[in-house]
């Protein structure tokens, strides 16, 4: 149970930090917690691309998380770089 307070608690640090980037015509804002907070382009945000990225980002956490699992944890989900 600590360890998951511990987790939300870097989850909402991670939150407050964000990268302001623009290429071109395309401005996007995110968060260390791989959110995408806006995108925008050519001066008009577009919630559909700013929601489809975070959708994406959310399935591959989840089935990251499965395999992790199922691997036996987060050091052979890193090939063992830790032994």
């Amino acid at each position: 149970m600590q360890m998951r307070s511990q987790a939300k608690a870097l989850q909402k640090q991670l939150a407050d930090v964000t990268e302001t980037v623009e290429v071109g015509n395309v401005k996007t804002k995110v968060s260390a917690d791989q959110k995408v907070i806006y995108v925008e382009v050519d001066g008009e945000q577009n919630e559909q691309v700013a929601k489809a990225i975070n959708e994406a980002f959310k399935k591959v956490q989840k089935k990251a998380a499965q395999k992790m699992v199922a691997e036996g944890g987060l050091s052979s989900l890193l090939g063992g770089m830790g032994q």
